[in-house]
């Protein structure tokens, strides 16, 4: 069953009316300003907001949504593979650094033996999260996982504090705080949860990484005139100012 209807003008090959999934939070703010960039090329954008990651690239490939603007490389591959999805890049919009972030300690040098720390249970979340706690020089991970970007809680080889990792849905990260020491929380989540990554994480994922986030298609549609509209539209330097403007380095244009 289609999760959402749309109109038979959507199916037309020089389409003007478009639906774009993103994910709750700071990407509602930012499309809003894109629909208004966009309506000059005369695309008509209606933003459909998700709050569950495992949604916007089922809803895209059953036709509900005509792009989705929400996650990196790493994770849309992963769901490719996975799920047997043809889901394509046609342009880059911002880089979210990821945090951990706590509200039993304010420094990552007052993390305690023993510690429970919460990550991402997807995979391409997941593995960012511990290599992060690499970085920080926490534990240390097989070299071949870290190569592959495919790290799991098993990769641990070393792990000098005995952190506990608790691995749990993306979307209950936030709500877990209380219960956990530290927590790896993506930058939407963290928003909404009133937790900025200036103030209040402990580690901070360098804006420079790898994971850029991407507008995505199906591949049948990657070469339409409105796709790249639609990269246009974002790529305008309203949206990049307010990107800017708004977010003081939480989110970077990754364009």
């Amino acid at each position: 069953m289609a999760l959402f209807t749309t109109s038979g003008t959507l199916h037309a090959q020089d389409r003007k009316a478009l639906k774009i999934g993103v994910s709750v939070g700071s990407g509602e703010q930012i499309w809003e300003v894109v629909k208004r960039a966009a309506a000059r090329d005369g695309l008509a954008v209606e933003v459909v907001v998700f709050n569950d990651y495992q949604l916007p690239n089922a809803a895209l490939a059953a036709g509900d949504l005509d792009a989705n603007a929400f996650q990196h490389q790493p994770f849309l591959d992963n769901q490719n593979k996975s799920r047997g999805f043809d889901i394509v890049p046609v342009g880059l919009t911002i880089t979210a650094p990821l945090g951990f972030y706590s509200r039993k300690i304010k420094s990552i040098d007052a993390l305690p033996d023993g510690a429970s720390v919460g990550i991402q249970n997807d995979p391409s979340n997941g593995n960012r999260a511990l290599l992060l706690l690499q970085e920080a020089k926490l534990i240390t991970l097989k070299p071949e996982a870290v190569k592959n970007n495919n790290a799991t809680p098993l990769d641990v080889v070393s792990n000098p504090k005995k952190l506990k990792l608790v691995p749990l849905d993306a979307a209950q990260l936030p709500r877990s705080l209380d219960d956990l020491t530290i927590a790896s929380i993506n930058n939407d989540y963290a928003e909404k949860a009133g937790l900025t990554l200036a103030k209040d994480a402990v580690i901070k994922e360098s804006p420079k990484g790898p994971y850029a986030n991407i507008i995505a298609v199906r591949r049948a549609d990657k070469d339409k005139p409105w796709a790249q509209q639609l990269v246009k539209a974002y790529h305008s330097p309203e949206v990049k100012n307010f990107i800017e403007t708004k977010f003081s380095g939480a989110l970077v244009p990754a364009f």
